[in-house]
């Protein structure tokens, strides 16, 4: 017999109007048929939800952005999503100089709404993504070189464990939950429900830039770039995309958080390589930076579906990597399909490995890959074209940020989470031991010896 847990909040069950429209995601490919929603609007709602699924036995799976890029981690049949879209407060404090933001805002709004204000927060490439996902996971982005990881600025949390009871996490109390959950990936531990973030004063300007060369350049710009991105200023982000041999280019985006004329001087090794086609490189104030680096990214309406995979490069690719990467590039179609590389170092370096639960701290840059598609029928071959890529790049790279999920990686724990996943699992078992919140990768459990 189901006790008396009701839920709260706005509640969508299969059937009712709504449903389809709450079953959408970025990617289309990871949607799937819960058998309710509920859009939580405050904390007690989401307790609710935990204690509803533990009497009827059904899966939970947390949401915050609708970003998730791979099958059965936001989503699963016949369960239950708690979606904290809906939690959306943003409280500034400029005399502690920290943020308490509710898990429904996405990274996009919390940095336009501090940035009017004279704040700066990190943010990744795109305005839509969920901002529990993106901290929880890591959260790497243009600024990271000068303020650190997403996680980085984490100070708090508050979380509902496994049994709907409210936790709060920070330094001085649960600091093992807050140590996970600066790079544990989300869905592990409990649903979060609240963020509170340290902010820095942001300059008045930035400068921004976007160069764009000729697809088949893409080799010595690549070549160029990987050279002299993870030395260059600290106060300088970089992102490197290569697109599709069939209609794609190469451009490169980031920012400055300095001068137009210290910026051209900078971005010389690469911008004198080959013959650009275009070139953007403007100081903006600081609001309409984040602007121009956060590019409109709709998740409702997106029909392209993708598969990705990811790692770090702890020293420049050698003409094997490259030769992989154009094999990549010339079998894959789809606009959005293609590389992408940021530069890593800086404020990511200075943090040790260990003292937060992301590793990857020592590589010389991020690499991420994809393929994409409209027509389901040509889900398998592009699913096997990434995953056969990683294969060929498995000697130039390590690890993969658990941000950017790939489920063809077979024991994932250690290569998300390098040598820290044993004590994440320590974590899991205490927050988590009947492992309540589990998805295709989630982290086990440690079994207790006895």
């Amino acid at each position: 017999m189901n006790s008396g847990t009701k839920l709260t909040g706005r509640v969508v069950f299969k059937g009712d109007p709504g449903y389809d429209t709450a079953r959408k995601n970025w990617d289309p490919h990871t949607d799937r048929f819960p058998k309710v929603f509920v859009f939580a609007q405050k904390t007690q709602d989401v307790a609710n939800a935990v204690k509803w699924a533990n009497e009827r036995h059904i899966p939970i799976r947390p949401r915050g952005g609708r970003h998730a890029l791979e099958v059965n981690l936001s989503q699963v049949n016949g369960g239950i999503v708690i979606d904290v879209s809906e939690m959306k407060s943003i409280k500034l404090s400029k005399k502690t100089k920290t943020a308490v933001v509710g898990a429904g805002n996405t990274v996009g709004r919390i940095a336009h709404t501090l940035a009017r204000q004279g704040y700066m927060s990190p943010f990744g490439d795109s305005p839509t993504v969920g901002i529990g996902g993106i901290t929880l996971g890591g959260g790497i982005g243009p600024l990271q070189r000068t303020v650190g990881l997403v996680s980085d600025n984490l100070i708090e949390l508050e979380m509902v464990d496994a049994k709907g009871r409210i936790i709060v996490a920070n330094k001085n109390s649960n600091a093992d939950l807050l140590w996970a959950s600066r790079g544990g990936g989300g869905g592990n531990f409990g649903v979060c429900t609240r963020y509170t973030f340290k902010v820095r004063s942001a300059p008045a300007t930035a400068t921004v830039f976007q160069i764009t060369w000729p697809w088949h350049q893409f080799e010595r710009v690549f070549k160029a770039w990987q050279r002299w991105a993870p030395s260059v200023n600290t106060r300088l982000g970089s992102e490197l995309s290569i697109g599709p041999k069939k209609g794609g280019n190469v451009s490169m985006l980031g920012v400055f958080l300095g001068s137009k004329a210290e910026t051209i001087r900078l971005l010389k090794p690469v911008t004198g390589v080959g013959t650009p086609t275009k070139q953007t490189i403007r100081s903006l104030p600081y609001p309409k930076a984040v602007s121009f680096l956060l590019a409109p990214d709709p998740v409702q309406t997106q029909r392209v579906s993708n598969q990705f995979s990811s790692g770090f490069g702890r020293k420049p690719f050698p003409d094997k990597a490259i030769k992989a990467m154009r094999e990549f590039l010339e079998t894959v179609e789809g606009q959005s399909a293609g590389f992408f590389f940021l530069n890593w170092g800086g404020a990511v370096s200075r943090v040790s490995p260990k003292s937060t639960a992301f590793y990857w701290r020592k590589a010389k840059f991020y690499v991420e890959w994809n393929s994409s598609w409209i027509k389901k029928s040509a889900a398998a071959k592009n699913i096997f074209y990434v995953r056969n890529t990683r294969r060929k790049l498995k000697p130039f790279i390590v690890g993969s940020y658990i941000n950017v999920p790939d489920q063809g990686i077979k024991n994932s724990g250690p290569v998300y989470y390098g040598t820290n996943y044993a004590r994440l699992r320590r974590v899991k078992a205490k927050y988590d031991p009947g492992n309540v919140f589990n998805n295709p990768q989630s982290i086990p459990p440690a079994r207790v010896k006895g």
